[in-house]
């Protein structure tokens, strides 16, 4: 079998057994989906209590429903929180938790919420990054993860990579149900996105990998549909 093709095997795997152990949440079926989990609230309490997440100013979290809590968390914690649209078809949004009400920070950590009180920046008004969370499909041990297929959190990190947001030394973290921790060996290519810190309901793990992160955009891998589907990318790729 291709890459590609032992990829979506694991995949398939882990989302039946989610669906089938009860583990997933709305919205279900979670094909072909970052899955929601049982236990979403409980990680992002673990994940606010490593030291890189203290210590971090900005953090950019993919705007999945698994995550919602750990945005929600982010802006409460006085974190800048820095946000791709869906399939970033509209680049990123920016939310600064002192423009938000205290009693408003839950709504504003959704998708519908971000858009009401946080901004669409260009990529010039892009903020430095100081931590990375992206959801996941299967991660192993050793930080190698599988997303739902599309490629958007290699994309985002990519985007911020070429602008010199983010770099290797940057965490990226990734919160996911102990059932997602698997122990297969998910194949490495060169445009995917290793994790440093996974946390789970009951246990943080740091990966210790020394592969490295994607230094940016690799084009060849960026086919015609989501050149025009992303205008950013269009944008980076003509400058």
């Amino acid at each position: 079998m291709s890459s590609s093709q032992v990829k979506q095997v694991i995949r398939k795997r882990v989302w039946d057994l989610m669906e089938r152990e009860g583990i997933a949440r709305f919205p279900r079926p979670v094909y072909d989906r970052i899955p929601n989990f049982e236990g979403a609230e409980m990680t992002a309490i673990r994940l606010i209590e490593l030291d890189a997440f203290k210590r971090a100013r900005t953090v950019k979290v993919n705007p999945d429903a698994p995550q919602q809590s750990v945005r929600e968390k982010a802006l409460s914690s006085g974190k800048r929180l820095l946000m791709p649209t869906p399939r970033l078809r509209q680049g990123f949004i920016l939310l600064e938790p002192n423009a938000i009400p205290n009693s408003k920070i839950r709504y504003a950590s959704t998708i519908r919420g971000s858009f009401e009180y946080g901004k669409i920046v260009e990529l010039d008004g892009l903020p430095k990054v100081d931590l990375v969370v992206v959801g996941s499909v299967a991660v192993t041990p050793n930080g190698t993860r599988l997303g739902k297929g599309g490629g958007y959190s290699e994309i985002e990190y990519a985007v911020l990579r070429q602008l010199g947001l983010v770099d290797n030394a940057t965490p990226v973290a990734t919160t996911v149900h102990d059932a997602q921790v698997i122990s297969d060996e998910i194949p490495l290519e060169s445009h995917d996105l290793i994790v440093d810190i996974i946390v789970t309901p009951t246990r943080t793990i740091v990966t210790g990998s020394r592969a490295s992160k994607p230094s940016g955009i690799i084009w060849k891998k960026v086919g015609e549909k989501m050149r025009k589907e992303i205008p950013i990318l269009r944008s980076l790729e003509s400058s």
